[in-house]
């Protein structure tokens, strides 16, 4: 659907940080940009009320279709993805906040599937990847061989699940958490690690299991977060970037990244029946 020549209606999935962000983003600066709230769901709609419209507030979410929304923005748990990913494609185009859900091979490729089926674009936001574009070129082309993404947290940031150590203290310094394949790491910190996700999509020849990551808690990083890739090609090329992203004690999105999602927003005009990363 082309929504180029009139307002695009946007229907924002979860009020944590980062959804607060878009919300009041698009209510202040929408207008102006052709962006339009349809509506904004929340788990728990208690703390919507004062915040965000009547009107506008999802109490269920299966009813988001009677919203017509132009595209839907999924920023709260990659649960969301595997109940309500098909659900949306077959509505409306769908940026996933959360591509940490495209570890799982059969939901990414039902996801595929919908997104070709009823011409949608199911958009992955770069987030706190630095370079996605041409990672993505470098695999469309087949001069990708290699891929490595280390991030770096106080670990207060970290949310994690099942065998990661999760126990720390002020004096330990640095310590890796785990180290291995994105598709083995997704599970195991999925609010964390969407930064590798996004850069899983964008290395399509390599893919979640292809592309190696590593997470790191470091108790000297106070406020900021450290995202470290390692790209390697054909013939000896390869590039390293460090970005450090300023972020607060305990959260777990970086100040930057806020202002990132916003831009990827913009972007999720329509780009046919495809993955897109933006």
């Amino acid at each position: 659907m082309d929504t180029s020549s009139f307002s695009q209606r946007v229907g924002v999935v979860g009020y944590g940080h980062l959804g607060q962000y878009l919300v009041e983003r698009i209510l202040k600066d929408g207008d102006a940009l052709g962006l339009t709230l349809a509506f904004v769901w929340n788990r728990n709609c208690e703390k919507l009320k004062g915040f965000v419209p009547d009107e506008l507030i999802l109490g269920d979410l299966s009813s988001f279709a009677d919203r017509r929304c132009d595209v839907v923005v999924e920023v709260c748990h990659p649960q969301i993805v595997k109940e309500f990913g098909s659900f949306f494609l077959s509505r409306s185009h769908f940026m996933v906040g959360s591509p940490s859900a495209l570890s799982d091979p059969d939901l990414n490729q039902k996801l595929q599937q919908s997104a070709r089926r009823h011409s949608r674009t199911l958009y992955v936001p770069s987030g706190a990847l630095w370079g996605g574009q041409d990672i993505q070129r470098m695999s469309d082309s087949g001069s990708l061989t290699a891929l490595f993404i280390r991030m770096s947290k106080h670990p207060s940031c970290f949310r994690l699940t099942g065998d990661v150590p999760s126990d720390w203290t002020e004096e330990e310094g640095r310590r890796v958490l785990f180290r291995g394949s994105v598709a083995e790491l997704c599970p195991l910190a999925p609010n964390n690690v969407n930064t590798m996700a996004a850069a899983a999509v964008a290395a399509g020849t390599l893919g979640f299991a292809g592309v190696q990551g590593e997470i790191v808690s470091d108790t000297a990083l106070s406020d900021h977060h450290v995202v470290e890739v390692d790209v390697t090609g054909t013939s000896g090329f390869s590039v390293h970037t460090v970005r450090r992203n300023p972020a607060q004690l305990g959260a777990v999105t970086g100040s930057a990244t806020y202002n990132s999602f916003w831009s990827s927003l913009l972007v999720c005009k329509g780009h046919g029946g495809r993955v897109f990363l933006c």
